[in-house]
């Protein structure tokens, strides 16, 4: 049975964050046609829809390729990034209710086994999971849409790091120390948690990029 664009395009934002595409790689209709078992309208309409969620780019008589960023670029968005949720951790009033604590609580302890089993499909949906709940306790639709967008475009980012268990381990012990930060009523604790577990998978991609450079001063390699 073929699937829908909006299928399309969430297989290939999972196959992007999961880092099993790469930057500057092209997506070419039929072959996405013929993996994803798609119509080439629902091709299409996924590959802009994808282009919307800042994930892929397009380029005049080329096509669409997943979305390549320069170091300022990346610098950039993680400024913004850095803004909106520390932001939105400063407008979450206390004392948070317990019941909305403890159903953070069991997202984490999702979280906790996705890691340890080594899944990573669940690691990056329940780590989504998280940030998307932890941030609606804040009650502002507008900003948990403007955290939710960033957060996508920084998916290529965040591929350098979803793979290493140090990282893995350091993401879901954050998260533990928000949680802390909730139930004790801390909110400088929660916002500098909140801005400190955004540097890994920047740092980790500004390495890439000049390691890459460094391998390539021409700049003919791609990534």
């Amino acid at each position: 049975m073929t699937i829908g664009a909006t299928a399309v395009a969430d297989r290939l934002e999972e196959e992007i964050v999961l880092g099993l595409r790469f930057p500057r790689e092209r997506l070419i209709e039929d072959e996405l046609m013929a993996r994803f078992d798609a119509k080439r309208h629902a091709v299409r309409s996924a590959l802009r829809e994808l282009e919307n969620r800042g994930l892929t780019e397009r380029k005049p008589n080329a096509g669409a390729f997943v979305k390549s960023y320069s170091a300022k670029e990346v610098r950039d968005l993680y400024n913004v990034r850095e803004l909106l949720e520390t932001s939105c951790a400063q407008l979450i009033e206390f004392p948070v209710p317990g019941e909305r604590i403890d159903e953070l609580a069991e997202i984490q302890h999702g979280h906790d086994t996705a890691v340890a089993a080594k899944d990573l499909r669940a690691v990056v949906s329940a780590n989504m999971a998280f940030h998307q709940a932890l941030f609606g306790l804040a009650d502002n639709i507008v900003l948990v849409r403007a955290i939710g967008r960033h957060a996508r475009m920084a998916h290529v980012m965040r591929s350098v790091t979803v793979t290493d268990p140090e990282y893995l381990e350091r993401s879901r012990s954050e998260h533990w120390t928000m949680l802390r930060a909730l139930r004790t009523g801390d909110a400088e604790l929660l916002a500098d948690t909140c801005r400190a577990h955004l540097l890994p998978s920047r740092d980790a991609y500004l390495r890439r990029i000049a390691d890459l450079a460094a391998a390539d001063p021409d700049g003919r390699q791609s990534g």
